[in-house]
């Protein structure tokens, strides 16, 4: 940190997030990266105390910090992770997510959980949040599909505290278009329909979680299934064995 001028942050995308430091950690490769984002068991770590435990570019950071963590054992056994601390425990809010890339594939999921102190289900919210994410492998079978193997064996948290400001985590072009991905086969499929992705100003609790307003086209005897901004799963959630 020191050789780098000041205003200079760790501020990566989602799909950076995803597609080079979750990715890098998960085939063993680029061990310098531990260096930016250490690997710690952070369910067992109070969430104020984690911004001392974070990578050497982040820890100057006030709003947000990165993690690897890995798998747990419980998870391993085909039990549920516990996410709770001496002090609290981490909810899920909202609906699990898709990550895209820069060419419109999913390369993986992410949950967003809030922070409550004391017992649940009687727990007081905090400012305290987390995105969790996980890398999916698109792997190809026999009848010509893509299967989605979601990677289990490290996620990738980000921290950070829902503080009122208006800076959006992953930043994205004012017009960009997105192709429809196709679903029902479990297949991410190129289709020929377009919708246009207008950056809209968002709430700072929206903008803080990097969520994305898009307008679908309408396609007839075809639900999307929105909700609040929601999408349509691609995959069942069951099929990705995300707990």
């Amino acid at each position: 940190m020191e050789q780098l001028p000041p205003g200079f942050r760790f501020y990566p995308t989602e799909e950076e997030l995803v597609s080079f430091y979750l990715h890098n950690k998960l085939e063993g490769k680029r061990p310098d990266v531990q260096r930016v984002i250490p690997v710690i068991s952070i369910y067992d770590i109070e969430p104020w105390h984690l911004p001392k435990v974070s990578g050497e570019m982040c820890q100057a950071d006030t709003e947000q910090w990165f993690f690897f963590a890995p798998r747990q054992e419980r998870e391993a056994r085909g039990g549920r992770p516990s996410r709770t601390t001496d002090s609290g425990y981490w909810k899920a809010t909202g609906s699990p997510g898709y990550v895209y890339s820069s060419d419109n594939r999913v390369i993986g999921v992410k949950k967003t959980m809030v922070f409550y102190k004391g017992k649940a289900p009687t727990g007081r919210k905090t400012k305290w949040k987390m995105n969790e994410y996980r890398a999916i492998e698109e792997v190809p079978s026999s009848s010509s599909t893509v299967v989605p193997k979601l990677r289990h064996e490290f996620s990738l948290c980000r921290v950070y505290v829902v503080s009122g400001s208006f800076r959006a985590f992953d930043r994205r072009p004012e017009m960009s278009t997105r192709e429809t991905p196709q679903l029902g086969d479990n297949r991410v499929a190129t289709s020929s329909q377009k919708t246009t992705m207008v950056e809209k100003t968002s709430s700072s609790e929206t903008s803080h979680s990097g969520g994305d307003h898009v307008d679908l086209p309408e396609i007839d005897g075809f639900d999307w299934g929105i909700n609040d901004g929601l999408e349509q799963p691609l995959w069942e959630w069951e099929q990705l064995n995300w707990p």
